[in-house]
């Protein structure tokens, strides 16, 4: 069976059986992608054969599903490989938010030392936390927050009942919480979520954390809604360029390079269950 491998990262050892090759051929049956390297309509005219795009990452948008859909060829993720590890660095950085911790550094750094560098610090204690999509991450991330006696609200689009989470609308949600972090796809209805509108909705000195997709949120928005002091911290893990060309950069802006789904297990588990679900597919 023949599979292009658009992306040299999956371990060669999970491709045992598989005849790889880097450029379409008419009896390719699967392609293995990532992020970066889009699977659209003009390569998938090239391949007739295909049965299956599988790609080791939770989210597809790289990967146009309704044209794969159209020509009856199933596109596999792993949206269950990094749940863990994304949750924990959404904590790791409402965390460092509320404690002005990367704040306090820089400040050090400089010369300084000054408790206060960071301006007024918070705990979580009497904090309350909204949660923009309850799926797999939301959920592991509200189940955090519970066990430390935050009070969690959550938004989505198909609720499902939760013990001590409470469901509102959206708007709602901005407007209530003290802090706010993202967990939703990537979709035509997600795309510009947080946009200025939405930012200026926020209580004032809301903190904003975004580990799902960098163009859920308007960036340039955010920094404005920091520099005017209505946001009083955002952390980002995803951007709408990555790498960007200009890092964006503010008092109170933490970025990470959209390392919330990295351990070394997790990188591990999202190739070899990728290649797995292709093998299911193909009855490999």
């Amino acid at each position: 069976m023949k599979l292009l491998l658009l992306d040299g990262r999956y371990p060669a050892a999970e491709l045992a059986g598989f005849e790889v090759v880097d450029a379409p051929q008419e009896d390719v049956v699967a392609v293995l992608t990532m992020p970066g390297r889009p699977v659209g309509e003009e390569l998938l005219a090239q391949l007739p054969a295909l049965r299956v795009v599988g790609t080791a990452t939770v989210g597809f948008d790289h990967v146009d599903v309704e044209a794969a859909g159209r020509r009856g060829v199933a596109v596999v993720s792993v949206p269950d490989y990094c749940t863990e590890e994304v949750a924990d660095h959404t904590l790791a950085l409402l965390y460092a938010l509320l404690r002005g911790v990367v704040e306090l550094d820089r400040s050090v750094a400089r010369g300084e030392w000054d408790s206060k560098a960071a301006g007024p610090l918070r705990t979580l204690a009497g904090l309350r936390v909204g949660i923009v999509g309850l799926g797999r991450i939301g959920g592991a991330v509200a189940a955090r927050l519970l066990a430390l006696g935050v009070e969690v609200w959550a938004n989505d689009i198909a609720p499902v009942a939760r013990d001590g989470v409470r469901f509102v609308e959206l708007g709602e949600l901005l407007r209530a919480c003290d802090a706010v972090t993202l967990h939703v796809p990537l979709t035509d209805e997600t795309l510009g979520l947080l946009g200025r509108d939405a930012l200026a909705s926020l209580r004032p000195g809301a903190l904003l954390v975004n580990t799902a997709r960098g163009p859920v949120v308007d960036t340039g928005a955010v920094l404005e809604a920091l520099r005017s002091g209505r946001l009083g911290g955002a952390a980002l893990d995803v951007l709408s360029e990555e790498p960007p060309s200009a890092v964006p950069a503010a008092t109170n802006l933490i970025v990470t390079p959209h390392a919330a789904y990295y351990s070394e297990a997790s990188e591990e588990r999202s190739y070899r269950l990728c290649v797995a679900r292709v093998r299911d597919v193909l009855g490999a």
